[in-house]
């Protein structure tokens, strides 16, 4: 299958986000690795965003709250190529109103070859790895390779 390279700069484009029973952890997460991500720029969701401007005084690009579009935004700015990284601290027990985009999200994620952490053990093995300070090529399926075309019917 024919492939293109997606450039990731050495600073990247980090998006976070964290669920309503997630966000503590997340903003935990957040400030244990304050260094880490104060070299990268840091996106996020609503009131995720809003928590960790505040409490870790860096600088957070704000998209909408995930119910009312956030998810959405954050994977239309990973195929727009605008967000590099994804952590994304989610509660697979609780039902979520909008479960349709957090999947459409992951779904995304995984076509464009993002990184993505799920959980903390995730996030901490992909912000610590040597990778993570370096320029690095994603590697995805170029769009057309990716159509499927019926086939003609077999001669008789």
């Amino acid at each position: 299958m024919p492939h293109t390279n997606i450039p990731m700069a050495a600073q990247k484009r980090i998006a976070l986000i964290a669920h309503d029973n997630c966000k503590a952890e997340l903003l935990e997460w957040a400030r244990y690795n304050l260094g880490t991500l104060g070299r990268h720029d840091v996106y996020a969701t609503g009131t995720t965003g809003a928590l960790l401007a505040a409490e870790l005084g860096l600088p957070v690009t704000r998209f909408l709250s995930g119910p009312l579009g956030g998810d959405q935004q954050v994977g239309a700015a990973i195929v727009e190529g605008r967000i590099d990284f994804v952590i994304f601290f989610w509660d697979p027990l609780e039902p979520q109103p909008h479960d349709v985009d957090v999947k459409a999200l992951l779904r995304i994620a995984v076509v464009y070859n993002v990184p993505i952490a799920c959980n903390r053990a995730t996030a901490d093995f992909l912000l610590s790895s040597p990778l993570m300070g370096n320029a690095y090529d994603r590697r995805i399926a170029k769009p057309e390779a990716r159509i499927t075309r019926p086939r003609a019917p077999a001669a008789v």
